[in-house]
């Protein structure tokens, strides 16, 4: 069911969730996730869809990161280790979904929003999109998995580069990369439409049985390093160092 933050429609075979928090940037809090992962949860066994695709509203920012006006009150281990749980939790249902997520990038996708992209299976990204896992320029480590996705899509090597440097992608390099699988044209609903239309010509048993697959694998990769990046990440977010860069990015700019 639809709300004010996430509107959520089937059309056409597809499970449509549209993040709706343009005036924000579509920034990420945790009832959004929650909805998010809830309303996925709530249609895994419906037999009328094929995929799910999860876009944002407008044409600046799919998610440009986390709410950190919210966030910023997450101080305790206790209470940093319940958010990194409560956020993957959301996400896990996208990874986990028993048929394939699209990711419709229309905009920028940093932080947490590349974390929500990455979660997605496939990805197509608006000419203008850019992404980037930039947590360490807040002297913080990825909470929600992430870190794990990436290192899943282009190697230890090249993911600790860009995980350290908080590179950011414009969406040319980072179909190059393969953290995308197409750019759109200049019509980003169309192109995404053309996107989805290969897959939506096969029967969801088929399309069923190798997301069975692929998720089984990709589970594999993300139960030998869930830990390891929940540890880092209430490390990182608990440390002075993070608090002195945060307040930075929430001061009023002059």
């Amino acid at each position: 069911m639809s709300s004010e933050s996430l509107q959520v429609q089937i059309r056409d075979q597809v499970l449509r969730l549209t993040i709706n928090r343009p005036e924000k940037r579509n920034a990420l809090n945790l009832a959004l996730l929650d909805e998010i992962g809830n309303t996925l949860s709530s249609h895994s066994a419906n037999p009328d869809i094929k995929l799910a695709l999860l876009t944002a509203a407008g044409d600046k920012a799919f998610a440009a990161g986390g709410d950190l006006h919210e966030l910023d009150a997450v101080r305790s281990e206790a209470e940093t280790l319940a958010m990194s749980r409560r956020g993957r939790q959301a996400l896990d249902q996208i990874r986990y979904f028993p048929l394939p997520v699209i990711g419709a990038i229309n905009g920028l996708a940093l932080g947490g929003g590349a974390e929500l992209a990455l979660a997605c299976d496939l990805r197509i990204a608006a000419p203008h999109a850019e992404i980037g896992l930039i947590q360490s320029r807040l002297n913080v480590t990825t909470a929600w998995g992430g870190g794990i996705d990436l290192i899943d899509l282009v190697g230890n090597s090249r993911a600790l580069h860009m995980l350290i440097t908080g590179q950011r992608l414009n969406a040319a390099e980072a179909l190059q990369l393969g953290i995308i699988n197409a750019v759109a044209d200049d019509n980003f609903e169309t192109a995404t439409e053309n996107f989805l239309a290969p897959y939506l010509a096969h029967k969801q048993q088929v399309i069923r049985g190798y997301k069975t697959t692929a998720l089984a694998n990709r589970k594999c990769l993300h139960e030998k390093l869930d830990a390891a990046e929940e540890s880092q990440f209430v490390k990182t977010w608990t440390h002075k160092d993070h608090w002195t860069a945060s307040a930075k990015a929430l001061a009023p700019k002059k």
